[in-house]
């Protein structure tokens, strides 16, 4: 059976001695979230996952979720009653807005937790997540009258939410939508169409699932100019907010996938279902963004949760299986053979994902407070700063953690051999299951070029002129430091590649835009690559501090010794990066379609 522990005090390292957590303290939700209150909620949300959700996580991919003869849809076994107490611990609204029953702490402690349940049970995580994306969106764009009737019980996951956007000719290019809204008279909407791939669209969690759906109203432009977002509860809602009448829109079926299975992803149809329009018309796709790019943050968390379980398990493992002896003599000479933890390729597995693990959750958290700072620093220049560095990164942690997150839970697999392949030890379960996050909430190669094509140039290069700012700063402000320095000559390097790769991409992707599209997957895994070494400069200034002062542990020791792996291993792959990148476009368009 696998096992999960949440990696708390990780977590509060990165937020105190790598992040230096005061610095947050002039922001407000911060006046009520001091570092033993974060330590508290850390703690007791990683038992939750771990005693409450961990122990679901096998059994309800095994029994999935089930279409019923009259519509209803069927959590597994467990799910309704762990979700009650998940609402009433007060987990959804952890972050969400006082004003509709929300704790209005900082959104880093919702991301960090989120972390924590995802690994312990991605497709019950999704049910919160998704709701908390779509409370996002109605918060900024819903009059105040639809926020009133909705966001008291979304707030606090009392109901759910979704988001409806693909239809079975629509996934990335939602120009295509045929969904069609009629004007009500009494100024509501009837919605009709089909959607599908809707993760958690029914369920018996909640007595309400609030949709947010994309349509065309009749009349309205082609392509993405015409589209509107509209809020359409599966229960209609009265005055009073009571439950009224069923809305005429349900699922159709449970879609038969590989992984997370104890998530419902429906077909969805709807039969001129009341809806009401959320924000201005034609502008759904402003809207819907809010949530879209909420929940591409919250899709590169799972990347690095499924890899930091499947981590856990394989390490575990390896401790313990016993097979061969080690090339330099045996290391267990009283056993019938030594664990397979001294063999340099098990070694090689291991530390390439943990290593990755641990620089992307502090990748990670500097993001999600970049989200607290962007909304809520009183500086306007330290916002519109914090706003750039989340919309030039969104991108490269949602491809990059989920690639590298996918490609590490098999790696651990690997680690396990024959029983990584069997159902009961649960390690091909966490491959089914972080397979779907390279796909969803944008297909990774989407995440590419929205990098190369869009985040690049936005405001003149603003956002990367920044970024790399950064980076050098650090280094220069460092260079001096000789503990530091062979932490930081890697790092160095690295830039300079990306640095390089951003002129090639400036001088050679305006002249033929197959140019940047053949560039873009490896631009976001060459910025990854920088972005992670970054992070592991920082993590090692930090434990050198720590050992300076004589309050380091192992723990934190072992930091360098991955830091340094990650810097021989890993960063050198920004090389290949680099000369696929300048290779240009042209032995990927050379051949006919009628050639394939």
């Amino acid at each position: 059976m696998p096992v999960y522990k949440a990696p708390v005090s990780d977590t509060l390292f990165l937020l105190t001695d790598v992040f230096d957590f005061q610095r947050y303290s002039n922001l407000p939700r911060f006046a009520d979230a001091p570092i033993d209150v974060v330590e508290a909620v850390l703690t007791e949300g990683g038992k939750f996952a771990e005693e409450v959700l961990q122990p679901l996580n096998l059994s309800g991919d095994k029994e999935g979720c089930e279409r019923r003869s009259d519509g209803s849809v069927v959590t597994p076994t467990g799910f309704k009653q762990a979700y009650k107490a998940y609402v009433d611990g007060g987990w959804v609204g952890l972050a969400g807005a006082t004003e509709y029953g929300g704790q209005g702490l900082p959104h880093f402690l919702s991301v960090a937790l989120s972390e924590y349940t995802i690994a312990a049970n991605q497709a019950f995580a999704m049910y919160p997540g998704l709701t908390n994306g779509a409370t996002a969106a109605l918060m900024v764009h819903a009059d105040d009258a639809i926020k009133a009737r909705y966001l008291p019980k979304m707030t606090t996951g009392e109901w759910t939410g979704t988001m409806n956007l693909t239809e079975p000719h629509c996934g990335t290019d939602l120009g295509l939508i045929k969904t069609r809204a009629t004007r009500n008279e009494d100024g509501s909407f009837a919605i009709s169409g089909q959607k599908i791939f809707i993760s958690a669209g029914d369920h018996d969690l909640a007595d309400n699932i609030i949709h947010l759906v994309l349509a065309r109203i009749e009349g309205a432009p082609a392509g993405v100019k015409g589209i509107s977002l509209f809020v359409a509860p599966k229960v209609l809602v009265n005055d009073d907010g009571s439950l009224g009448a069923p809305n005429t829109l349900g699922c159709g079926s449970i879609e038969h996938k590989m992984g997370i299975h104890g998530n419902a992803t429906c077909v969805m149809n709807y039969d001129g279902a009341k809806g009401w329009l959320v924000g201005e018309e034609n502008r759904g796709l402003n809207a819907m963004f809010v949530m879209m790019n909420g929940a591409r943050l919250g899709v590169a968390v799972q990347g690095v949760a499924q890899s930091e379980v499947a981590y856990q398990n394989a390490a575990a493992y390896a401790k313990d299986r016993l097979q061969g002896r080690s090339l330099s003599g045996a290391k267990a000479p009283e056993k019938s053979a030594d664990p397979i933890i001294v063999h340099p390729d098990v070694r090689r597995m291991l530390l390439e994902i943990r290593s990755f693990n641990e620089a992307a959750r502090a990748l990670m958290l500097w993001v999600a407070l970049s989200e607290d700072e962007a909304l809520e620093s009183p500086d306007t220049a330290a916002r519109q700063a914090a706003d750039d560095r989340i919309g030039l990164l969104t991108p490269v942690i949602k491809g990059v953690f989920t690639d590298v997150g996918f490609a590490n839970c098999v790696k651990a697999q690997q680690v396990l051999g024959g029983h990584g392949y069997i159902a009961e030890w649960g390690m091909e379960q966490f491959v089914r299951d972080a397979r779907i996050a390279m796909i969803y909430e944008g297909a990774n190669g989407i995440q590419a070029l929205d990098l190369v094509g869009r985040k690049l140039p936005k405001d003149g290069g603003r956002a990367i002129t920044a970024f790399f700012g950064e980076v050098s700063g650090f280094l220069n402000e460092n260079k001096e430091d000789a503990a530091l320095a062979p932490y930081l000559a890697p790092v160095k390097t690295a830039l300079g590649q990306l640095q390089q790769a951003t002129m090639w991409l400036m001088q050679n992707g305006m002249k033929n835009p197959d140019n940047a599209g053949a560039a873009s997957t490896d631009y976001m895994h060459l910025f990854g690559l920088v972005a992670l070494g970054f992070m592991w400069a920082r993590i090692a200034k930090a434990v050198l501090a720590r050992q300076a002062a004589g309050t380091s542990n192992e723990a934190l020791d072992s930091k360098l010794w991955l830091a340094r792996f990650f810097n021989a291993r890993m960063l050198p792959e920004g090389g290949a990066h680099l000369q696929r990148i300048a290779s240009g476009a042209e032995t990927l368009m050379a051949l006919s379609a009628a050639a394939f």
